[in-house]
């Protein structure tokens, strides 16, 4: 390997529905939403990340936004292979290199996700110059990530909301003992909100709008200790057609995102009473950790603490947490070698 090791970069790479996170030299370079912009005459990828966002929902017949993975899973493999390599290239340590290094990249994956969908995965990283890549499933990268030593003959729960699934995964001995994927997540949350504004407001609100509320005031119970104050949200009315705006409390949110949450509970249920029986022991004592955007959500971590009377732990960067484990993989190629898919 000698002197390939000089041509040869490192990534770790989170390829999100809603966004994508890399990490190079132990920091993260690029955390942008992932979706792309396409010219719809010459066909060619225009913006890629944050200008994207931007334009979504505000686009003329030109220029379209997509949004190349769904449900955790490549939904547009030409526009998700030029993401990732519009993405690696806008890496600022690899921008200075003459000609794009040979790429070892350890990526993760939802852990629901089918062997076709595997090699979609793989075959867009190596075709942005992947020599070596490796799959890692994304609880395990949480887990990795949130510190907890996996490796251990001890078991613990991690519970991955991302944006298009929910990860939920009892982790032991370097492995998953029983998992279970939804694809019940952010997304859905903010088309709950969506569908909310315009039965409830008759306001038409777009996806950036919703997202927002859910950002600001979302909430997953009603009594919040240190409830955010209410907030003015602007659409257009569906009666008159004329732009309004109208205040919305949290308390409005929770209502919306009330069955949304009450499926991952039940998902949570489910693969708790899967666990073996010494592992629920392990589960009793550490309880279940939370990882991913969703776990922000307010009064999540107290709502599924009562729903299963075992303390509920947040990551501490829980956006990060995933590409995190990803990026201590990548380190120790060795230690991880079984927790890793070739």
């Amino acid at each position: 390997m000698g002197f390939f090791d000089f041509l040869t970069e490192e990534i770790a790479i989170d390829l999100g529905t809603a966004n994508t996170l890399i990490i190079h030299n132990d920091k993260v370079v690029v955390d942008a939403p992932s979706i792309v912009a396409r010219d719809r005459i010459t066909g060619k990828i225009t913006h890629v990340g944050q200008e994207a966002s931007l334009m979504q929902g505000k686009t003329h017949e030109n220029i379209k936004t997509i949004r190349p993975l769904k449900d955790g899973v490549i939904a547009d493999f030409d526009a998700s292979e030029q993401m990732i390599s519009m993405f690696i290239k806008n890496i600022p340590a690899l921008k200075k290199r003459f000609f794009t290094p040979a790429l070892r990249m350890v990526i993760c994956i939802p852990s629901g996700i089918t062997e076709v969908e595997m090699r979609a995965v793989k075959e867009s990283a190596e075709r942005v110059n992947g020599k070596e890549v490796y799959l890692i499933h994304e609880p395990m990268a949480a887990a990795i990530g949130i510190g907890v030593d996996i490796m251990q003959p001890k078991g613990n729960m991690i519970v991955d909301i991302g944006g298009g699934t929910t990860e939920i995964a009892v982790i032991a001995l370097g492995g998953i003992v029983c998992d279970k994927s939804v694809k019940i997540a952010g997304d859905v949350f903010t088309n709950d909100i969506v569908y909310y504004m315009r039965t409830q407001h008759n306001l038409y609100v777009g996806e950036r709008t919703a997202e927002k509320i859910k950002i600001q005031i979302g909430a997953a119970t009603e009594d919040l200790e240190l409830p955010p104050d209410d907030m003015s949200v602007q659409g257009r009315d569906l009666l008159t057609g004329k732009p309004k705006q109208v205040q919305i409390s949290f308390r409005e949110i929770a209502k919306a995102l009330d069955k949304s949450i009450l499926r991952i509970e039940d998902a949570v249920m489910e693969t708790l009473s899967q666990t073996p029986p010494e592992l629920a022991a392990d589960i009793y004592n550490t309880g279940i950790y939370l990882a991913g955007g969703g776990s922000m959500l307010r009064g999540l971590d107290k709502r599924l603490s009562q729903k299963t009377d075992l303390p509920v732990y947040i990551a501490e960067d829980p956006l990060r947490a995933v590409v995190r484990g990803t990026g201590i993989t990548l380190k120790n190629l060795v230690k991880y070698k079984s927790v890793l898919i070739k």
